[in-house]
């Protein structure tokens, strides 16, 4: 018998060996950033969490630039000069711990030091918790001739559903490395992978991610 454990690998193997053809592949890092994950984090519960899988990440986008895969920082730059926030109660605490003063430029809105290289692709966005609606994250990637996303990065409690639910919208084929991603508190995120996230996009690991892109790239 064949447990649901088996099944989920062999599930997450076939996902990444689809994306043997490196061809309209991106990776997209969502607000790993310093204000966000690092030691200055304006949200430290997911900053803590988030300590566990950056290494995790690491590996993925070190594999997606071997394998000539663009890697996109979607990230937080604050508002613009007489922005708002919305009325979400996340944007309280956002703000409580001084989220509304970054600037593009200042630390807290760059993309950690373990995470960046020089040839990445960084789009701020000035407006919203979400990294797509009103942003040029999906316009950006079309222009690219991106067709699939694998999304890694925080969180999996707002961010990462609102991306992933608007790219799978605008036909983008959305994949998530379940590793690479997470939420708060780590039993949330578990759960929101397992029953919100995995209705929006196809879960895969790192490790199968990373095997099927050190194999030799499939021509069409």
């Amino acid at each position: 018998m064949t447990s649901s454990k088996d099944n989920g690998s062999t599930s997450s193997a076939r996902a990444a060996e689809a994306m043997a053809d490196r061809a309209g592949l991106a990776v997209v890092c969502v607000e790993c950033q310093n204000g966000v994950i690092g030691p200055e984090s304006v949200l430290p519960a997911l900053a803590a969490e988030t300590h566990a899988v950056v290494s995790d990440i690491a590996r993925l986008v070190t594999a997606a630039r071997g394998a000539g895969i663009p890697v996109v920082h979607a990230t937080f730059e604050g508002f613009v000069v007489g922005g708002r926030p919305g009325k979400a109660p996340l944007w309280r605490a956002l703000n409580g711990a001084g989220a509304d003063r970054w600037q593009p430029g200042d630390p807290a809105t760059q993309v950690v030091t373990e995470l960046f290289d020089p040839a990445d692709i960084v789009l701020g966005r000035r407006q919203g918790l979400s990294p797509t609606r009103g942003t040029e994250l999906l316009p950006v990637l079309r222009s690219m001739g991106i067709h699939t996303i694998v999304l890694a990065g925080v969180s999996v409690n707002v961010a990462l559903p609102l991306t992933a639910a608007d790219a799978s919208e605008d036909g983008f084929r959305v994949v998530v490395a379940r590793d690479a991603v997470t939420g708060s508190p780590a039993e949330y995120a578990r759960q929101a992978l397992r029953h919100t996230i995995a209705m929006l996009a196809d879960i895969v690991t790192v490790d199968d991610l990373t095997a099927a892109w050190a194999a030799p790239a499939v021509r069409a």
